[in-house]
Formats: structure tokens, C-alpha cells, sequence
């Protein structure tokens, strides 16, 4: 049977729908993946920029801390400013910013202007994060919007396990400057990419567009988005207070050939619990998936902690799979929760939740130190547990009163 003329066959329409949702996922992924590389990659290129710059390495650790801290600060501002006059011009101004910022960074001459620039980049990452989220959600189908979230998630944490040693061979090739570069460059393309990609896009608008939805949410927010908010706090303190000191501790053994499959294994299971968890909390719910992860979560925790005692390091690898796996499935049930709770205020929750993302793996690095002294790294362990046993708790009350 022929065609009507004028009309596309059955099935023609969704296609190029299908194909823009992957655009969109595929720049949203390449967009986090590039941010997280940034701030990854300062780590493994330290030693060549304490020597450019004739500073200590706790000097060049200040780069890293004064862009988490302008992050951390500025996240929320943003993501509000996204909601109110459109999360497509913020992203493609942040990302703008980011590539300067990273040019400027590859020309700096001397380390006092090297730390300014690297609060802008903090600054300008900070208008990337939460709008990129806000957008993967807003775009995604109902049924499948923490799956989405999940996939745009995993580029960040594969730029922990890839974008941050593809740099360090790169600066160990060319120098240190030509990363900063390349990622500049990199930046300017997914600006390109980013303007063309959301244009239409539902939820790419300014809040005006949301309509009546707003005096409902506004109701809410007070009850309900400083409890989510706070869930990823205590989620962010747990799983990097286990974290931040791995390397240290599993290199303090004097097993060289343990560290690299130990952070193998943790990082095929962030990678592979962030999917779970997004696919888990489009089926089963991101409340019940939320307070699920995290109590296996605390109790897997608590069994590298008594890994850790026998010193077996296959074992512990194996501990920290099993660990990783439901914590990292946590991360995109938060986000769902989130977006369906506030859809044209997702912006500026997801500022916050990005805020306390940053905030928790602060203070994991600030308490951690002296934790471990007190405690040895099992011990330390074991308070980590404590608070991701906490967290469940209020994942929970924060789903009760949802009810």
C-alpha cells in the first residue's frame, strides 16, 4: 500500500527524535567528562607544575581546593540563574568561561594569577554541572530519566579512571601547559556542541515557561529539598572519606602492585553501580532505591574495614567492588528524586546537590586525616559506615514525608 502524499511512513517521526536524545546524552556525557578531567587531571601534573612555578606541593594543592571552594559556593547561584532565564544560555556562558579559564591557566607565568584563574574555572564549572543534569533531566523520558542521569554521571567518574591519566601522559609527553590547552580546546567544541544541541529542547527555557507548577513546588521546597539536599552531603562524606586516603593507605602496605587494581576495582564498580542505580530507580523508585543503596552501602563498608585487617589485597579489591557498587547507585536516584520533585526548580536543586556533593568530599579530606591518627584507617572506616547509615535514615524520613 502507497504512502498518502505529504505523509512520512510509519515510524519516520520518532527517528529523528531518537537521534536527537542522542546528541544530547552523548554531548551531556562528553560535557562532565571534560569538567571532571579538568579538575582530576591537577593531581597526577602536580609535580611538573610545583617545579614551573618554584612552589610546594601543599601550594599547588591550593589550586584544587580553591576551585572545589568556588564550586561549592557558587553551584546553587547559578543553577537558580539558570531556572530564571534559561539553562541553555547558562551552560553555554559557563562553558565559555571554562575554556578561557583553561587557556588562561596553559599562559600563566607566575602562581599568584595561576590560583585567580583557577577560582574562575571553579566558577564556571560551577554553571555546567547542575544545568547539565537539569537538562538530561528535563529532556528525558519519564520512565527512563535516572537511567539518563546515570549515563551523563558516568562521564565524570570516567574521568577519574581515564580523562585524568590520558592528561598526565599527555603533560609527561609535551608539558603540563599543553593539557590545559587541549582541554580549552576540547571545552570550545562542546560550547558549539552544547548552543546547538538543547536548542528546543524542553526545559532549555527560562522558569516563565514553567507555568502554573511553581506555586506548588514553592510549598515544598522548604520541607523537602533541604532533607534530599542533606542525604548527599553524608552520602558524599562516607563514600570519600573511604576515598580520599585509599592511595595512601593500600600504598603504605608496601605492595606497589596492589594500588592500581585496587582503584580498578573501585572504579569499574562506581562506574557500573551508577548505572544499576539509574536503571534500578526508573523501575523500582528512587526513594526505595535511595535508602536501599545506602544501607548496603554502610554494611559493605563495614566489611572493608574488616578486609582491610587481614591484609589480603585481592580480598580487599574484591570488598571495595562490593562497596562501590551500591554507593555509586545512590548518586542518580538523589537526582531523579529530585527532578521529580521540583521540575522547574531543578536548576537551583541541583546547584545544591552539587554544593553538597563538594562540601562532603571537604570535609572527608579535612576530618580524614586526623581520623585515621586516631582511629587507623579501619576505624576511620567504620565511622564512614556510621554515616552512610545515617544518611539511609534520612533518605528514608525524606521519603516519608514525601508520602
Amino acid at each position: 500500500m502507497s504512502t498518502p502524499p505529504h505523509q512520512n511512513p510509519p515510524g519516520t517521526e520518532a527517528a529523528p527524535a531518537r537521534r536527537g536524545a542522542a546528541g544530547r546524552l552523548a554531548t551531556a556525557w562528553l560535557t562532565q567528562f571534560t569538567v571532571g578531567t579538568d579538575l582530576f587531571v591537577v593531581s597526577p601534573l602536580m609535580p611538573q607544575m610545583e617545579d614551573y612555578f618554584s612552589v610546594s606541593a601543599g601550594a599547588m594543592g591550593l589550586t584544587l581546593t580553591v576551585f572545589s571552594l568556588a564550586y561549592l559556593c557558587t553551584a546553587p547561584l547559578l543553577g537558580r540563574l539558570a531556572d530564571g532565564i534559561g539553562r541553555q544560555r547558562v551552560l553555554v556562558a559557563a562553558l565559555l568561561l571554562f575554556t578561557l579559564a583553561n587557556l588562561a591557566t596553559a599562559l600563566m607565568p607566575a602562581y599568584p594569577p595561576l590560583v585567580a584563574v583557577r577560582v574562575v574555572a571553579g566558577i564556571a564549572a560551577a554553571g555546567t554541572g547542575p544545568t547539565v543534569y537539569a537538562l538530561s533531566s528535563a529532556t528525558a523520558p519519564a520512565g527512563r530519566r535516572a537511567t539518563h542521569l546515570a549515563l551523563v554521571g558516568s562521564g565524570l567518574l570516567s574521568a577519574l579512571w581515564a580523562g585524568a591519566p590520558l592528561g598526565e601522559v599527555l603533560g609527561r609527553q609535551f608539558g603540563w601547559q599543553y593539557v590545559f590547552v587541549a582541554l580549552a580546546l576540547a571545552t570550545l567544541l562542546l560550547t558549539l556542541a552544547n548552543a546547538r544541541v538543547w536548542r528546543g529542547a524542553p526545559g532549555t527555557g527560562p522558569r516563565a515557561d514553567a507555568g502554573a507548577g511553581r506555586a506548588g513546588e514553592a510549598g515544598r521546597s522548604a520541607r523537602g529539598g533541604p532533607l534530599l539536599v542533606a542525604v548527599t552531603a553524608q552520602w558524599a562524606l562516607a563514600v570519600y572519606l573511604l576515598y580520599t586516603f585509599l592511595g595512601t593507605e593500600v600504598s603504605g602496605r608496601g605492595d606497589a602492585t596492589a594500588l592500581p587494581w585496587t582503584l580498578v576495582a573501585y572504579g569499574v564498580g562506581a562506574v557500573g553501580g551508577s548505572m544499576l542505580g539509574g536503571r534500578l530507580a526508573d523501575r523500582i523508585g528512587p526513594d526505595r532505591l535511595a535508602t536501599g543503596s545506602l544501607l548496603a552501602a554502610a554494611l559493605t563498608e563495614a566489611l572493608c574495614a574488616w578486609v582491610f585487617r587481614t591484609g589480603v589485597p585481592w580480598a580487599f579489591a574484591l570488598a571495595l567492588l562490593c562497596f562501590s557498587l551500591p554507593a555509586y547507585a545512590t548518586f542518580p536516584a538523589q537526582q531523579r528524586r529530585l527532578f521529580d520533585r521540583f521540575p522547574h526548580r531543578a536548576g537551583t536543586l541541583m546547584g545544591w546537590n552539587n554544593s553538597a556533593l563538594f562540601c562532603g568530599i571537604s570535609v572527608s579530606g579535612a576530618v580524614g586525616a586526623p581520623l585515621i591518627h586516631v582511629l587507623t584507617y579501619p576505624g576511620a572506616l567504620l565511622a564512614a559506615a556510621a554515616v552512610a547509615a545515617l544518611a539511609a535514615g534520612t533518605s528514608a524520613l525524606a521519603g516519608a514525608r514525601r508520602r
